[in-house]
């Protein structure tokens, strides 16, 4: 028997090493080696506001994807995928700490990840601004500059800060643009200007800081007097103090208070008093000559961009988890919005005595008039006719917002406006709540328009009217205005709706809804007030599926 086995054992071993060769150790038969996760990850600051990443290759890979963490205990988040072994991660905090990890691809098939690297940026000389700015002034890039309180540029005084800057905030701090005054705050994709919290990065909360005020010399449909809410927490007008600013009585809608390009405003919303949060970006009165575009609100703990009458044409606007509505106008205002997204997820938790979490959290939020002083209740001219092209709007589903919120788009108290081209996605509530009588009227006169809108993933597309309640609830006819509901899942509207650092993508793939549908010619009241600065487009949402990511590099995705 033994001899026999003796004979046998060249044609065993052969034949084992023959299935070897074919099987990989999962027994995949392609011949490959299972992948392993790269070694040697390595992350060092190559400035004060970037990290090169490199680590080995891994033999068979073809991809490599790499994630970030903020500061010591941040969640990992995708941060991008390469082919090379090094790659250089830009627009960081300085001073802060940052973590790494890579795992190797090929094909459909992912390694684990390697061990982490940790990296610590080297910080930027500090300077605080206190009191408030009364002569020209310019901040530069080469140092990090802390809010020390509630800061006020006024006496026609212009602000001029360098891409790239850095600008903190502590929780009782705001940067007020007084009406006269000028913000030239001109960033670029590379080095966008930065408005954030003095905490650590993986520490900030909603409501760390106050955010920035525009104050203009438009035109409102409130006066005479009128308190922007959340100042006037002390008397008299105490430079750096939180002194009452009113911005009622514009007679300017032309008014120019200068210039907002590549520009971030984070964890801000900070209450000066209960129930009085400031916004991330408040717009108040603030006329056509000013220009805003490329800017991105995040982590907030009240609206993320608020105007208040005025007239400001704005373009290229991303709300990321936001802590009460995304996009709110009202009290007159006519300006025009195009390419504007927002994305909620979570409601997160805010800085402790910063003020409260908001009960109905919108995508957009619209209302006539509904404060004190108006001329005529919810009828006050000038009405608040928008334009809103080209918007994404995306909610949380359902379980996440209290139940008084979760609506893509409220119009109410007599708003008016144009809204084309849009996409409304995963509100648990509505799509769209069309409220109140005058808002009716609005709609009856044509001062109030909805076309070529995509709705998926909603409660409903219409909030039903309740005969019980008597506020009453309104609707238009959805095939004689485009109004799409369609059975899609969200998710697959778009590229990615992966929540997390520079991995969503509201591209809308080829076969998505969104890639078509759009209204590609204007007409009547719509093409006035478009002129040329909104353009029809055969898409709906803000991203054209055959072109340029414009929210790409400068726009940041994080939650502390």
């Amino acid at each position: 028997m033994l001899s026999r086995w003796k004979k046998l054992l060249p044609s065993i071993i052969l034949a084992g090493a023959a299935m070897v060769g074919a099987c990989d150790d999962d027994g995949d038969p392609t011949g490959a080696d299972t992948l392993t996760a790269p070694g040697n990850v390595q992350a060092t600051a190559a400035s004060n506001t970037s990290a090169t990443v490199q680590f080995g290759a891994v033999s068979g890979a073809d991809g490599y994807v790499i994630e970030r963490a903020p500061g010591t205990a941040g969640e990992f988040a995708l941060l991008t995928e390469v082919t090379a072994t090094t790659h250089t991660d830009s627009g960081l905090e300085p001073g802060a700490v940052y973590r790494y990890r890579v795992a190797a691809t090929r094909g459909t098939e992912t390694s684990a990840f390697s061990a982490v690297a940790v990296v610590e940026l080297p910080d930027l000389p500090t300077a605080d601004i206190v009191g408030d700015i009364t002569a020209n002034r310019t901040l530069r890039a080469d140092t990090v500059y802390t809010l020390g309180g509630f800061v006020h540029v006024t006496n026609g005084a212009t602000l001029t800060i360098e891409p790239g800057t850095l600008i903190r905030g502590i929780p009782a701090s705001a940067l007020f643009i007084m009406r006269g005054a000028k913000i030239e705050a001109v960033g670029t994709a590379a080095a966008p200007i930065v408005m954030t919290s003095s905490r650590a990065v993986g520490q900030r909360q909603p409501g760390d800081w106050g955010g920035l005020v525009i104050v203009g010399n438009g035109i409102i449909n409130r006066g005479p007097s009128v308190q922007l809410e959340g100042t006037g927490t002390v008397g008299g007008t105490v430079p750096g103090t939180n002194y009452a600013i009113d911005y009622g009585s514009g007679t300017n809608n032309a008014d120019d208070s200068g210039h907002l390009e590549y520009v971030r405003i984070e964890f801000a919303g900070f209450g000066p008093v209960q129930d009085a949060e400031l916004n991330s970006l408040t717009l108040a009165a603030v006329g056509s000559g000013t220009t805003i575009r490329y800017v991105q609100a995040l982590g907030g703990l009240d609206d993320h961009f608020e105007l208040f009458g005025g007239a400001v044409d704005m373009q290229y606007l991303v709300s990321y988890e936001s802590g009460d509505d995304h996009f709110d106008m009202s009290e007159g205002y006519v300006g025009r919005i195009q390419y504007a997204i927002a994305f909620q997820s979570v409601v997160l938790t805010p800085r402790p005595g910063a003020g409260n979490v908001s009960n109905d959290p919108q995508g957009i939020e619209n209302d006539g008039c509904a404060g004190a002083n108006c001329f005529n209740g919810q009828n006050s001219v000038p009405l608040n006719i928008p334009l809103v092209a080209n918007f994404t709007l995306i909610g949380t589903g359902p379980g996440v917002v209290p139940a008084g919120g979760g609506r893509g788009m409220m119009l109410r108290r007599g708003t008016g406006g144009y809204y084309v081209n849009g996409v409304i996605a995963r509100w648990p509530a509505y799509a769209i709540t069309l409220r109140d009588a005058a808002t009716n009227q609005r709609i009856t006169d044509g001062d109030l328009l909805l076309r070529n809108l995509l709705a998926a993933g909603n409660g409903a597309t219409f909030e039903p009217d309740d005969p019980a309640s008597s506020t009453r609830h309104y609707s238009v006819d959805a095939g004689a205005n485009a109004i799409e509901t369609n059975s899609s899942a969200p998710a697959s509207l778009f590229t990615s709706l992966t929540a997390s650092l520079e991995g969503l993508d509201w591209t809308p793939p080829a076969g998505s809804p969104a890639a078509s549908g759009g209204l590609t010619s204007f007409t009547g009241a719509i093409a006035t007030r478009a002129g040329t600065f909104v353009t029809p487009t055969s898409y709906r949402g803000a991203a054209d599926p055959a072109g340029a990511r414009w929210w790409a590099s400068w726009t940041n995705y994080a939650r502390n």
